[in-house]
């Protein structure tokens, strides 16, 4: 039978993490972080047994990936839409003028807008700026979704460690 105090961590642990998920969908909360900080919680509190160094190594790693899926998958889309490296730049600054600005809506509108304008004035070209563009937001498009299934299976990781036990 579990300690009281393990069981009080296991739903604060399993809280953190379903705010975690929601989080890797929302932006404004660092999902997958949170899903490993609820892991690295229980794991703490119950003295690493079930939630060992391995599995924190794991997790940790899919945290990396999925926290910089957004600069990586923005990108890459970014550059398949010919995007340049200063268009890159531009919606770099327009997503954080953005989300000073609008918050979250504004930084992805802003960033979108970055890219189109610095290619705009870079090509000349409505139809290969909205192609870069489109590409960036495709790109994050991409990462959101990525981000959503990383923690999803970081959570079933959690999930099946506690299951089977020390």
């Amino acid at each position: 039978m579990a300690e009281p105090q393990t069981t009080v961590a296991l739903v604060v642990a399993l809280v953190i993490i379903v705010i975690g998920v929601i989080g890797t969908v929302l932006p404004v909360l660092p999902g997958t972080i949170l899903i490993f900080l609820g892991a690295l919680f229980y794991a703490f509190v119950e003295g690493f047994q079930s939630v060992g160094w391995p599995t924190l190594v794991v997790l940790g790693v899919l945290t990396a990936i999925a926290t910089t899926a957004d600069l990586w998958a923005s990108t890459a889309g970014a550059k398949a839409g010919g995007a340049s490296g200063w268009s890159l730049l531009g919606g770099l600054v327009g997503g954080m003028v953005g989300m000073i600005v609008f918050t979250l809506p504004g930084a992805i509108i802003g960033a979108v807008a970055g890219v189109l304008l610095v290619e705009l004035l870079r090509v000349g070209d409505w139809r290969k700026a909205l192609k870069a563009s489109g590409g960036w937001a495709i790109g994050w498009v991409v990462s959101t979704v990525l981000q959503f299934i990383i923690g999803v299976v970081m959570a079933i990781i959690f999930l099946w460690q506690v299951k089977q036990g020390p």
